[in-house]
């Protein structure tokens, strides 16, 4: 049977009048469960967080040898593989290629959006089972860094999250970027100044990326809130003109990393009925150590979960889907 793809519409409140300009108006691409229309039954949801340059919506597209979330579902389900859920898959991208999922007053209030808006829509227009130990959430790179920092910061939201090759431990996946992102940066004078010109650009898939990106992570992790005459701009974490770190705002970053968090947020964790860590043992942006370091700080503060490292890459784990879905959807039926 097959899975029922709809899209809701939502007209954000909390995202009206964001400094980058992004449309308030988003679509929820939505996976209903086969025979969903023909039953009165209420279902779980999992919500799945697309990752850095992607929305929800890129999770159906389908690549020779790597079929989309969609027909991923169809096949876990009609297997009897994985229980029925409902699969939602927000849209949260900005100007800047990805908002984390956080409130920043340089991009907008993403975690509200998802948390106070998406969900209850979600709510709203299916048959939910609208309860926390009900509700689950996957995702990949940015997206897993999203689901564990909710869970952490808003404990009523989620009753269980897989964070697949996450954000964690910023040492290593950022500080490497920064010089190669100061040498993109530079020759333009201004992140703002980089940021015109690669909009300009035919090719915006080159190399330049890379200070896309932590002009995308400065936005997120180090904006400027109190200063009403620089409304929307975010300090860079290093010195444009000599590449040397600017100690005071990687420390604003490091406040962000889900390492750094757990001490201060361990018993929201330990309420999940269910936490998965995973990564790919080759990592390009060394986010399998960061998942180690992470684990082991979990490990320290009592909070159950698994983590599962296998052979690969940062890029092409969408097979973990299919080891993924199956988990968590068990986790959450009622």
């Amino acid at each position: 049977m097959a899975v029922e793809l709809v899209h809701v519409p939502i007209r954000s409140k909390v995202l009206e009048g964001n400094a980058p300009g992004d449309p308030v108006d988003r679509e929820v691409a939505v996976l209903l469960p086969p025979g969903y229309r023909g039953s009165e039954t209420a279902y779980p949801v999992i919500h799945v967080l697309a990752s850095y340059l992607s929305e929800g919506a890129t999770l159906l597209n389908h690549r020779p040898f790597a079929p989309g979330l969609r027909e991923r579902l169809e096949g876990l389900m009609d297997s009897g593989a994985m229980p029925p859920a409902i699969v939602a898959l927000p849209n949260c991208f900005t100007r800047y290629g990805g908002s984390q999922y956080l409130n920043s007053t340089a991009t907008g209030r993403y975690e509200d959006h998802l948390v106070d808006e998406v969900i209850p829509a979600i709510d709203a227009h299916f048959r939910t089972l609208a309860s926390p130990e009900n509700r689950a959430c996957i995702g990949r790179s940015s997206g897993g860094y999203g689901a564990l920092r909710i869970a952490m910061l808003r404990p009523d939201t989620w009753g269980a999250v897989a964070c697949m090759s996450g954000d964690a431990y910023f040492e290593y996946v950022y500080l490497p970027e920064f010089p190669r992102a100061c040498d993109w940066i530079r020759p333009h004078g201004s992140a703002e100044a980089f940021l015109s010109a690669w909009e300009a650009l035919p090719n915006r898939e080159g190399p330049e990326v890379v200070a896309l990106n932590i002009i995308a992570m400065s936005a997120c992790y180090s904006p400027v809130a109190d200063d009403p005459q620089r409304r929307g701009a975010f300090d860079l974490p290093f010195d444009l003109e000599t590449g040397e770190l600017r100690v005071g705002v990687w420390e604003r970053w490091l406040g962000h990393d889900p390492v750094r968090m757990v001490s201060g947020h361990a018993d929201a964790l330990k309420a999940l009925r269910f936490l998965h860590l995973e990564c790919g043992d080759a990592d390009e942006y060394h986010l399998h150590h960061g998942a180690r370091v992470l684990s082991a700080r979990l490990h320290d503060f009592g909070v159950p979960h698994k983590h599962e490292e296998y052979s690969g890459g940062h890029r092409g784990g969408s097979w973990r889907f299919d080891r993924v879905l199956p988990a968590i959807s068990r986790a959450i039926q009622p």
